[in-house]
């Protein structure tokens, strides 16, 4: 089932959503939100032999979506980290999924759990955050642990970080000028992969982000504004949260690989220290990527759906 449904705040605006029969969600049991990572769309999740296997086990399927400006989502030039959660609710009472769901998010999808979190927490049945990505300018960070997560950055990504955060207007101009090296991120991803990464991405031929496709909008709609919400003000910090789930009728997980060389583990471990509601998981001498590795992605869809730890 695909389909592309208008939103009610923006009539002009339209929401993708992906759903898959096989994969991570059940009406049964229950409603589960994926939230894709910079520079793809809905369609990263595939099925891969396990999941069918779980699904079948669980009797769950995945609802994915294309993000504003990605995919054949229209583009939002005014979206906001708020106005992410505030989506969500309006495409899950649109898809009938019931008063509460569950959420996850990898990367740069983690900013709309931790939207979710912040202003539609009584809709979640539980969370879980993949290697989510972070804002070296949250207030409640430690300047020393901010500072040295930042310089273990490359250069050229430190640099994109800044005008993404400093002068957002110069973001789209930052990244496509040939003078000065732009975001590895956008530009190359490989280049900031972890070791275990690089052996094991090569293999996933079937997950390849699809650029015609992920960037129809253009660049800047997509990759660019994605830049700019992740570094400038996002309206809170994670560490001014609350326990969404004070009865423990919920659980709220954080996944994160030690050798992340993109969203650096340290600012990961501060957060799950000051949040004790969470439950962290450290996957060691794993990457950003370690999701699609053999066994995770089991592990992290049942955390929340069954309550494992």
């Amino acid at each position: 089932m695909e389909g592309i449904l208008p939103t009610k705040n923006m009539a002009s605006r339209k929401i993708k959503p992906i759903i898959r029969l096989y994969l991570f969600m059940a009406l049964t049991l229950a409603d589960m939100m994926h939230f894709h990572c910079l520079r793809q769309d809905g369609h990263l999740l595939c099925c891969a032999e396990s999941e069918k296997e779980l699904a079948e086990e669980l009797g769950i399927y995945l609802v994915s979506y294309d993000r504003a400006g990605y995919g054949e989502s229209d583009p939002h030039p005014k979206r906001t980290v708020k106005s992410a959660a505030m989506d969500i609710e309006e495409l899950a009472d649109q898809l009938e999924l019931g008063s509460k769901f569950y959420v996850i998010g990898i990367s740069l999808g983690g900013q709309t759990v931790w939207s979710c979190l912040r202003y539609i927490p009584h809709r979640l049945r539980a969370a879980a955050l993949i290697a989510p990505a972070i804002n070296y300018w949250w207030s409640g960070l430690p300047a020393n642990l901010s500072s040295e997560a930042f310089k273990k950055q490359l250069a050229a990504d430190q640099w994109a970080a800044r005008v993404a955060h400093y002068a957002p207007w110069l973001v789209y101009w930052w990244n496509t000028q040939k003078w000065f090296p732009s975001s590895n991120v956008i530009s190359n991803f490989m280049d900031v992969m972890s070791p275990r990464d690089k052996v094991f991405l090569p293999k996933l031929g079937r997950v390849k982000p699809h650029k015609t496709y992920t960037r129809q909008q253009g660049e800047f709609e997509s990759v660019h504004h994605d830049m700019i919400m992740a570094f400038t003000d996002w309206g809170f910090s994670p560490m001014d949260l609350e326990n969404p789930f004070i009865n423990k009728e919920g659980y709220v997980h954080l996944w994160h690989g030690d050798d992340d060389r993109i969203v650096p583990v340290e600012i990961q471990r501060y957060i799950a220290a000051k949040l004790p509601w969470i439950q962290y998981h450290e996957v060691p001498s794993a990457g950003h990527r370690f999701l699609f590795e053999n066994g995770y992605s089991n592990a992290i869809v049942k955390a929340p759906l069954l309550g494992e730890k």
